[in-house]
């Protein structure tokens, strides 16, 4: 695997058409199994074929029982300077509902680890609604999460997808469905909590204290370019979309032969307009719709008139000139404004 996304990013170093690169991120499946040899050979062909920036953000996601002292200075030492870890909660009776493979102890050590080995930039990603949960619990994962005193905080309701063993269990009614007033209760908890401790919400389910936005997720809500390398990997250079295979064993057949296992969606300006609003609008700077305007043809203002008006005496958006923001009420039905904003 390691070879075939080597070959990959040879292949694919026109792809950002020669521009530095200021965020690489490790992530999907599990890139903390990587050892020492195996990241040395992903960095050095990173930096034969692209330009990496000095100050570049470089993160990886890991679970906490995959970390332990040894592995963090591997990290560390070979120019990891970011840890996304994903703990979900630090209660034990929600992380056995959740069927991890890490204790509740285990969510609590990898952190203190990972500062103590050096690490300074830190997120964790928390879920809120467990159907197992109440507030309480909440309220204690959130107690713990600032506790910890990490940089940066990611927290999701959790989502039951339908063919999944939550989606059977809730179809058999052998579990709740997502309760709605709990999911908000939860999230107004977050925004609450953590704006009361110091933490900018930047983005509709990211926190982070002062200075420590995760430059990388920002590109993508920013509308800039970026490369994906290795299966199932998404690719976006302003004009087109492309997906590499999910299949690990096709993408490395396909790379032993020189080729990249990949789909190409070609995007028009309206797929491209609704994209910018969507991801935009998910962040505190907001959409700035004369940018809508100018770029796609785009006019908000005079497609969305009459539901602007509404959103606006509801206090779920606000509008200063040209720049659209959700307010705190916004962001609790944040989806469905987005969606009765898109344009066709």
């Amino acid at each position: 695997m390691v070879k075939a996304i080597c070959r990959e990013l040879e292949l694919q170093k026109d792809y950002l058409a020669g521009e530095t690169l200021s965020s690489i991120y490790f992530g999907g499946g599990t890139p903390s199994l990587l050892n020492d040899e195996e990241l040395k050979l992903l960095f050095l062909k990173i930096n034969e074929n692209f330009k990496v920036a000095a100050d570049a953000e470089v993160t990886l996601e890991a679970n906490p029982d995959d970390l332990d002292q040894k592995n963090l200075h591997t990290f560390l030492d070979n120019g990891i300077n970011r840890l996304s870890i994903g703990i979900q909660t630090f209660d034990e009776g929600q992380l056995q509902f959740l069927n991890r493979a890490h204790n509740a102890q285990q969510a609590k050590n990898c952190v203190k680890d990972a500062q103590e080995v050096g690490f300074n930039n830190i997120s964790i990603d928390l879920i809120y609604a467990i159907p197992s949960g109440n507030d309480d619990i909440w309220k204690r994962d959130l107690d713990m999460a600032l506790a910890l005193n990490t940089q940066h905080i990611s927290s999701y309701c959790l989502t039951i997808e339908p063919d999944t063993v939550f989606g059977n269990w809730t179809r058999k009614k052998r579990m709740p469905a997502i309760d709605e007033e709990t999911a908000a209760r939860h999230y107004e908890m977050l925004m609450e909590t953590l704006n009361i401790n110091g933490y900018d919400h930047y983005e509709i389910s990211n926190f982070c204290k002062p200075g420590y936005i995760s430059r990388h997720n920002s590109n993508y809500w920013r509308h800039e370019k970026y490369l994906g390398v290795g299966p199932g990997a998404h690719s976006y250079n302003l004009s087109s979309r492309q997906y590499n295979i999910s299949n690990n064993a096709i993408y490395i057949r396909s790379l032993d032969k020189d080729t990249i296992p990949y789909t190409l969606d070609p995007l028009d300006k309206i797929a491209s307009a609704n994209e910018y609003l969507m991801t935009s609008l998910r962040t505190s700077w907001g959409c700035d719709l004369d940018y809508l305007n100018l770029k796609f043809d785009v006019d908000v203002k005079k497609l969305h008139n009459v539901y602007l008006s509404k959103l606006l005496k509801a206090n779920l958006v606000l509008l200063s000139g040209n720049l659209l923001q959700l307010t705190n009420s916004g962001r609790l039905v944040a989806d469905k404004i987005i969606e009765d904003l898109f344009v066709s």
